[in-house]
């Protein structure tokens, strides 16, 4: 379908991510704007809950689409609300909830609501179409770290498994309230700070794991990624419940994906957890050492430098 699609793409205007090279969103010049005018970001993104409180939902799945825009070095401005429910089934409360959950998490960010869709489906969904702006010369892309890059990771992994253990009565108060509190966490901090200095590569940690989002990151480049994955900040108990056996079909089908580009000296249960699928999981940027080092001190825990970029052919060694 995406080859399909991408056959039928017209010319792109200069600066424009699209189709062409999939990112996290898509970046457009405003057509005839004069040089130097910001260029717009457009994304969407929507899901089924993650947690039972309807509000807590909405400001998740807010949250999460809104960090699409900041992986791309963006700023959000406006959304739609997009939506899915079962009206004949649950009472409109609950969508009302959803939506408020939502509109909090916007509010928080600056983004304005300006009216959304709505259709009856027997399965509750919920998320944004999220507009943004950009410098279209300090736009970040997944593709472009070099060889002598750290790779910094802001929020703590494992959300996958802790909501797979909180769907089978398994997870612990205050492990659910450490999962909440990181889905709810706005990427829009870790943004700032990186705005103002040299980032190569940068992205945001969702579905497709740790791993699966690095290799996006050497996709088209000669290099190579070191991970240490002793240095990845973790969520609560997320080791223990692996072992366990509450790890979620997404994150299997994951490691199956990445596993023939990835060099493994680490045992199953890390291997497991570094494929965890996310839900509005950090950013992931590669930028030089130093700078790294400071942006990390800057921020604080939890963020971290997980890796390292050298020469090489677009495989990861996890150590």
């Amino acid at each position: 379908m995406l080859r399909a699609t991408q056959a039928l793409l017209p010319a792109l205007p200069v600066g424009t991510v699209g189709l062409s090279i999939p990112d996290d969103a898509a970046v457009v010049p405003l057509p005839g704007a004069p040089e130097g005018t910001p260029s717009l970001v457009l994304t969407t993104d929507f899901f089924t809950p993650i947690v039972d409180d309807p509000r807590t939902f909405g400001r998740i799945a807010a949250v999460n689409a809104i960090s699409d825009v900041y992986a791309m070095g963006g700023v959000p401005r406006f959304a739609l609300n997009l939506a899915a429910f079962p009206t004949k089934t649950l009472p409109l409360e609950i969508l009302g909830a959803i939506l408020a959950g939502g509109g909090e998490a916007c509010a928080a960010e600056g983004v304005m609501v300006l009216g959304g869709h709505t259709v009856d489906d027997p399965e509750p969904k919920f998320g944004l179409c999220v507009i943004g702006t950009v410098d279209p010369a300090r736009v970040w892309t997944k593709r472009g770290a070099r060889p002598g890059d750290a790779l910094v990771l802001t929020k703590g992994i494992g959300t996958g498994v802790l909501a797979t253990a909180f769907k089978r009565d398994a997870l612990a108060p205050e492990a659910y309230e450490a999962m909440v509190a990181s889905m709810s966490e706005s990427n829009r901090r870790a943004a700032d700070l990186a705005r103002a200095l040299e980032v190569h590569a940068a992205t945001d940690v969702t579905g497709y794991g740790l791993l699966g989002h690095l290799l996006e990151m050497l996709g088209g480049n000669d290099v190579d990624a070191t991970l240490e994955a002793a240095a990845v900040p973790l969520l609560p108990n997320v080791r223990a419940l692996i072992e366990g056996g509450f790890v979620p079909g997404g994150s299997g089908a994951n490691l199956a994906f990445v596993a023939p580009r990835v060099d493994f000296t680490v045992d199953d249960t890390t291997q497991k957890l570094l494929a965890d699928a996310q839900t509005s999981g950090g950013l992931l940027l590669a930028m030089p050492r130093l700078i790294a080092e400071g942006y990390v001190a800057a921020y604080g825990l939890p963020a971290a430098i997980i890796g390292s970029i050298a020469s090489g052919s677009g495989r990861i060694r996890v150590g």
